[in-house]
């Protein structure tokens, strides 16, 4: 086990190559070397396991570790260097503004890997997780935000392809120093006055598991692995003609089965870091958290296409284990496998055992890292500590869904604001308002470690360790989700005015437009087939009285037509004061003098349960319906999203 001080540790590379323990013969590779390589690696941070307590204590092992060869240390990620949660989203606290100079949700993730000092990150699915053009402005510079310090890498994506990323692509093959904020298919590295060359590969699946906007990926076959090959190749053949010797390639294929293919599929490459799998490679004296195994040995060996040595490595996310590779080279950039030191390499363990076994203590930290993990958890006690209700089901307010079809998010949301509104005018019997909206999920969709099928698993929140428990819905939460956070508005409209509401709101389901409406109250149907202005072919409103649903069911459209009974008949709505003053161009204001306009927010005053939203705006009103009637695990919400299907809400035929 690797129980020595940290400092004996780290002498150990020194000490081989002067000693022979056992009186054994001298290695004859310790007169060929010519280049030591520290390399220090990681990967995932994606899944929420402790990170921010993490942190700090995977910084201080680096840290260490660098200051015993700052000269030949090189430090990279693999990918999935963040992933939409709580911890991505609180960055966005005015709390952060301090430690990133400009809050904003993911900055602090970014501003970690800056504070590490990374060099070069492969590009990851879930770094693409909100879109190409998410991804891209979380890197490039913006006032007192300095962006990214390091490029992104990948030589099978074509980021000039999606407008969002196109203006952040970089020149292939330049220093990472001028590739900052970039986007580009390989770089070289400066590394103890030698040239590195990095390459980054991402895994070809990557169309089926996250947000790839107008992205091209490459091959477009993903099972086609000599056709990758083919492309990482010509990258490392760049490289070899520039002179550059040994190559570092950075593949974030997901399952290291592919990885491992690619080892013997290529030329000139030296060490493939591994992403996307989660697995951990150690080796027997490592001393792994406990629970943990791992699934090979560190590094893992194998020959290359040209016959050479190359070396695999991978550990576990969310900051649980830094990986340590120091490997030695001849002046021809050939590994010398037979000096690599297995005290010395492997994966470890961040967690406090670990480092008290090595010495380290908490005050190694680097300070950028412990100041952005301490600005980031009080935020997450905060808002995320501060819990309105529980869910046990996954709530669906992804903008694709939202903006097309009947959600349960959209629909607790809406029951939500109705029920608010008949606290203030028991008669209130409908709800509306735009998918558009919804910002975002309470709750997430994972593709595992390992799965490039598009396996996407739903679940609800998770909890933040020492923050949150699983299933609880925090202020956090609705301040994404909802983070516009509307007023709402009392309206009274006609049978006639409620379809002219509906049809405008299905008028654009095609192109995934945000007036979509999203509903309580009333259920309705439409054909999207049918041309606009004419879709909506019935609508029934669960009691025009707003008491108990079915006291006056109300039929308004049958057959696409307004029922004549129903056509001047008044109906009091409560929908978002956006959408009564003409947002997402409702007609509401065509509806002239007629249309009686109530604002139900009380700015400024904070009362009820909850008091971090202003009474009668739509953040407010959900906490309040939440904690009236899902506040435990044994009473939380428990309807699941249904497909397009199965919606009773709104039908489509």
């Amino acid at each position: 086990m690797k129980r020595l001080s940290l400092s004996a540790l780290l002498s150990l590379t020194l000490l081989a190559s002067c000693a022979q323990p056992g009186g054994q013969t001298r290695n004859p590779d310790l007169d060929r070397k010519a280049f030591e390589l520290q390399l220090l690696h990681f990967a995932d941070i994606d899944g929420g396991r402790a990170i921010v307590e993490n942190a700090p204590r995977f910084s201080a092992l680096l840290s260490t570790f660098r200051a015993a060869k700052p000269d030949n240390t090189l430090v990279v990620s693999s990918g999935d260097n963040w992933i939409p949660g709580p911890e991505y989203n609180v960055a966005a606290d005015p709390a952060l503004t301090a430690v990133l100079g400009a809050a904003r949700e993911g900055r602090a993730h970014v501003a970690w890997l800056n504070a590490l000092g990374v060099q070069a990150t492969a590009l990851g699915n879930h770094d693409l997780d909100l879109g190409p053009t998410e991804f891209a402005n979380l890197l490039k510079p913006d006032g007192a935000w300095i962006g990214a310090q390091f490029p992104y890498l990948s030589t099978n994506v074509d980021f000039t392809a999606d407008n969002g990323t196109k203006g952040s692509v970089g020149t292939d093959g330049a220093l990472n120093t001028d590739l900052k904020g970039k986007l580009a298919a390989y770089t070289t590295v400066r590394v103890g006055g030698e040239t590195i060359g990095v390459i980054g590969a991402t895994t070809p699946s990557l169309g089926a598991i996250t947000s790839v906007g107008a992205l091209k990926i490459a091959p477009a076959d993903p099972a086609d692995l000599d056709a990758l090959a083919a492309l990482i190749q010509a990258d490392v053949d760049a490289l070899t003609a520039r002179g550059v010797n040994k190559i570092v390639l950075l593949a974030h294929m997901q399952t290291i089965s592919v990885e491992q293919a690619l080892a013997t599929k290529l030329s000139g490459v030296d060490i493939i870091v591994a992403g996307g799998s989660n697995t951990i490679l150690a080796d027997g004296n490592d001393r792994l958290r406990p629970g943990d195994a791992a699934k090979g040995s560190y590094p893992l060996k194998y020959t290359a296409k040209d016959g050479k040595p190359l070396l695999l490595v991978n550990t576990d996310g969310d900051y649980t284990y830094l990986g340590r590779l120091v490997a030695d080279f001849d002046k021809d950039g050939v590994l010398l496998t037979s000096l690599l030191d297995d005290r010395v390499n492997g994966a470890y363990a961040t967690d406090p055992a670990s480092l008290a076994a090595f010495g380290v203590g908490e005050d190694a930290a680097i300070p950028a890292v412990k100041a952005i993990s301490t600005a980031l958890g009080t935020a997450l006690q905060a808002r995320a500590g501060n819990g309105v209700g529980f869910t046990n089901v996954y709530l669906n307010g992804d903008r694709r869904f939202v903006r097309t079809e009947e959600t349960n998010l959209g629909n607790l949301s809406s029951d939500a604001n109705l029920a608010f509104a008949q606290s203030v005018d028991a008669s209130t019997s409908l709800s509306l308002k735009n998918g558009g909206g919804i910002r975002g999920p309470i709750g997430a969709c994972i593709v595992p470690p390992g799965s490039t099928s598009g396996q996407v698993t739903c679940q609800p929140p998770q909890g933040v360790p020492g923050v949150s428990d699983p299933g609880e819905i925090s202020q956090l939460d609705l301040e994404i989700a909802f983070r516009f956070n509307n007023d709402l508005a009392l309206v009274t409209v006609t049978g006639e005015q409620l379809k002219r509401l509906l049809e405008h709101g299905v008028s654009n389901v095609a192109g995934v437009a945000g007036q979509f409406p999203q509903i309580g109250g009333f259920s309705f149907a439409f054909d999207p087939a049918r041309p606009v202005g004419s879709r909506v072919t019935s609508v029934v409103v669960d009691d025009a009285n707003g008491a108990a649903p079915g006291t006056e069911r109300v039929v308004v459209v049958e057959n696409g037509q307004v029922v004549t009974d129903a056509a001047n008949r008044t109906f009091r709505m409560v929908t978002l004061s956006f959408l009564a003053t003409g947002g997402d161009s409702y007609p509401f204001p065509s509806f002239g003098a007629g249309l009686e306009t109530v604002n139900l927010k009380q700015a400024g005053v904070r009362g009820g349960m909850f008091t971090f939203a202003d009474n009668g705006s739509e953040q407010d009103a959900l906490a309040e319906y939440l904690g009236a009637r899902h506040a435990t695990p044994q009473t939380a919400y428990a309807v699941a999203d249904t497909v397009k299907t199965q919606d009773n809400r709104i039908i489509q035929r």
